[in-house]
């Protein structure tokens, strides 16, 4: 259906609480890249809210209902749903939306972004033990993550990199960081910080090989940031874009940026 048609209940718990789950893949060539790895983490984001998603047959299958006649060189932006469904319970709502991937996405490949860090308030280490926090799963409970985006919209820059209250670099509202260091593409640990792992960070690191690079995961503080190599924003949609500022200070360009895009297969 149009993402314009009404589906949801006016008490869907998804709508009503964000008590749901979501997965976005890239289309490229008309599919879904990496498609299989983003339902397998849907899959383990229900598990951690206790979530009856369908099986991933079915929303395979949906996904291939969404993209069916998909112009193949148009890139696309697939988003698939999961709420708990209506208050007074019953089945779970799943559906599926395609969107065209808007000139802003593709023009930060190109530019870079702008970025200021901002704490998200709790130590580093306190997802990982307080499974209610939801620490790795991908819920529609993107409140602050909006907000966040609205305040850098409001002080002219195009994201926020999220801090923790003991000072650790975290991740995006919609995606992770990753940099360049001692030959190395390096990412923040999911499993310690709870943040999410996103699929095309972790296909990046998988393949760092292929360009001569090592690929890692560790800590790091924000003023370390600005000494490294190359520092970017990876997401399923929007690909890679280069940090070019961080707290109003000047990074870059970095020679590997149109490399990387190039091995992520995202045009510039």
């Amino acid at each position: 259906m149009p993402a314009d048609t009404p589906i949801l209940r006016a008490d869907d718990l998804g709508a009503l609480r964000g008590d749901g789950i979501f997965e976005t893949t890239h289309i490229r060539g008309g599919r879904p890249w990496l498609l299989d790895e983003h339902l397998a983490r849907m899959t383990r984001s229900a598990a951690r809210l206790d979530l009856d998603l369908p099986p991933t047959e079915a929303l395979a299958e949906l996904a291939e209902q969404a993209i069916d006649g998909w112009p193949a060189d148009v890139e696309g932006a697939l988003r698939i749903v999961c709420t708990r469904g209506a208050e007074d319970g019953g089945p779970v709502t799943v559906f599926a939306t395609l969107t065209a991937v808007g000139d802003r996405t593709r023009g930060q490949r190109r530019n870079g972004i702008a970025v200021a860090t901002a704490s998200l308030g709790y130590p580093s280490g306190a997802r990982a033990g307080a499974p209610w926090l939801l620490g790795g799963a991908k819920t529609v409970s993107y409140a602050v993550n909006m907000a966040s985006q609205r305040w850098a919209t409001a002080k002219g820059l195009d994201d926020v990199l999220w801090v923790s209250g003991d000072g650790w670099v975290l991740e995006a509202p919609t995606a992770n960081l990753v940099w360049l260091a001692d030959g190395r593409l390096w990412t923040v640990p999911a499993e310690v910080t709870g943040i999410l792992a996103g699929i095309t960070t972790r296909w990046l690191l998988k393949h760092a090989g292929d360009l001569g690079f090592g690929a890692g995961e560790r800590m790091i503080r924000p003023t370390d940031l600005t000494s490294m190599d190359g520092l970017w924003l990876v997401s399923s949609v929007r690909g890679l874009a280069e940090v070019r500022t961080l707290d109003d200070k000047p990074l870059g360009p970095s020679p590997e940026t149109g490399r990387l895009l190039d091995l992520l297969g995202f045009p510039a």
